[in-house]
């Protein structure tokens, strides 16, 4: 479980960013869940869809799940995992303070341990949540940094203020890493017909995950996206970098995150579609 970091931080002032979620044109339910809010060493405030916020004296958490299992399981798979990191995260709140940045790594792998650990025991107690599973995607922003960690198939894209669209997330499947080796080109892999099967989730009857985990330095001009595998479905890396780059000017437009699922959405709409926008402000 190995740390990567990009760039020397510069110290952002302000966060902008965007959330939104929608079943999709087939699926009966949404299994798809995304979480925002801000802690400090008073507690926790979930945010709104849609907001601005210093980052000064907060931290501040958002991230999407894609729940998977039989049923409703894959609903309440990824609920459990956003609540789980509402009660555990923020305990960490006075480390950040601290400035104790080399010890994100173990607090995102404790995380993600804790929440594997609660959904393989509700897989295992309860007949209804046999192999519920989930996604996560996080990214922790606090002052001058933005920390990650991942496990799945949802995404994590940084659009940096001078240069291109990254994809800082490693797809946990066989054809994601045929991907990052450059056996397949994106069209390849977006119709290959193992693209869906994960070697990594949590829960979902695996005995261990190795969980991603990285940091990006925050300049003002950086743009980061959290999604749901719905919405590339729908978008090509090309087009979520033109949507990501010029968000709707317009205070009475959809938002940034708005924008890029009403698209995908349009153009597939197989799966459950869910994205987050950050923007690093000045």
């Amino acid at each position: 479980m190995a740390d990567s970091a990009v760039k020397t931080p510069i110290p952002p002032t302000t966060l902008r960013w965007s959330g939104t979620t929608h079943r999709g044109r087939v699926r009966p339910n949404n299994e798809d869940t995304f979480l925002a809010l801000t802690f400090d060493g008073h507690g926790v405030r979930f945010l709104g869809k849609v907001g601005e916020a210093p980052v000064a004296s907060s931290d501040f958490i958002f991230a999407v799940s894609d729940g998977m299992g039989g049923a409703k399981s894959g609903e309440f798979a990824s609920r459990i995992t956003t609540d789980r990191i509402t009660k555990l995260l923020p305990r960490s709140f006075h480390l950040s303070a601290l400035g104790m940045s080399s010890g994100f790594s173990d607090i995102l792998g404790e995380l993600f341990a804790a929440i594997h650990r609660d959904l393989t025991e509700l897989g295992q107690s309860y007949e209804e949540c046999a192999g519920m599973g989930a996604t996560l995607s996080l990214c922790w922003f606090t002052q001058g940094w933005m920390y990650f960690g991942h496990v799945g198939d949802s995404r994590i894209y940084y659009l940096s203020a001078d240069g291109g669209l990254t994809q800082i997330s490693h797809d946990h499947s066989h054809v994601g890493w045929l991907r990052r080796a450059g056996k397949l080109n994106e069209y390849e892999a977006r119709a290959h017909p193992g693209r869906n099967a994960l070697q990594q989730a949590l829960g979902a009857g695996n005995q261990f995950v190795a969980p991603q985990i990285g940091a990006v330095g925050c300049r003002p001009g950086d743009r980061f996206l959290i999604c749901s595998d719905g919405l590339v479905d729908g978008l090509w890396d090309r087009r979520l970098e033109e949507l990501m780059r010029n968000p709707p000017p317009a205070a009475n437009s959809p938002s940034s995150a708005e924008q890029l699922v009403e698209e995908s959405v349009a153009s597939s709409g197989r799966d459950n579609t869910t994205a987050v926008t950050i923007e690093i402000l000045s």
